[in-house]
């Protein structure tokens, strides 16, 4: 049994995956709450699908990009259910996610090029481009963080997912109905990586640019 969770992206989603289909999802959309939220979508997936965490095999988490504090929820969480458990944590890109996502469910299933791009804030998306074959999705290049604006005017105009099209409609071409990142998605894709080969990382966040607030330079002294 595997438990996939993702805290990437504006919504808080777990899953409970058999090896061959998810037995039970939940995704709250809280841009805002990701640490409060997410304990409670997992035991709720876990009860729905009449399981116990012994019952568990291994963790599925998306590492991002997203931002900074959502992001770290869901991989320290991951990481200490496989430490406290003694299972592995498998991880992948959250926008990886998305696109298998959408080549499995969103009609993409035998051809077809698209845009995954997701808020990063400051104005900014998180993204990358897809293309699927015969059902397989192949990314091109590494995912990166930039104003939508500047983006390549070709990429811009692809079907986009996430929710980058949603938040700045001007900039993106047609939007593929899918937001965020869904953790029986992410527990699929885990699945067929670990069935048919394919990259799975470390659990280690994929940030992409430097937090907003840095230390210090200046130490302050103690002393009167």
């Amino acid at each position: 049994m595997l438990l996939a969770i993702d805290t990437a992206t504006s919504a808080v989603t777990a899953a409970v995956h058999d090896g061959t289909r998810t037995l039970a999802s939940e995704s709250v959309p809280d841009a805002r709450r990701h640490a409060e939220t997410l304990t409670p979508t997992i035991d709720s997936v876990m009860a729905h699908a009449g399981l116990t965490p012994q019952d568990l095999d291994a963790v599925a988490v998306g590492v991002g990009p997203g931002p900074f504090t959502g992001l770290r929820v869901g991989i320290v969480t991951a990481t200490t259910l496989g430490l406290a458990l003694g299972i592995p944590v498998h991880a992948v890109c959250s926008l990886d996610a998305i696109a298998h996502q959408i080549a499995t469910q969103a009609g993409y299933g035998e051809h077809g090029e698209f845009l995954v791009a997701t808020d990063a804030r400051r104005k900014e998306v998180y993204w990358a481009r897809y293309t699927v074959r015969s059902g397989a999705v192949k990314r091109h290049g590494e995912p990166a963080v930039s104003v939508p604006a500047e983006l390549d005017p070709a990429v811009r105009a692809l079907p986009a997912a996430g929710r980058g099209p949603l938040l700045y409609p001007a900039e993106f071409g047609p939007v593929v109905p899918v937001a965020d990142v869904d953790a029986g998605a992410l527990a699929g894709l885990v699945v067929h990586r670990l069935e048919h080969g394919g990259e799975l990382l470390p659990p280690t966040p994929l940030y992409l640019r430097q937090p907003d607030a840095q230390p210090s330079a200046r130490q302050k002294s103690v002393l009167p």
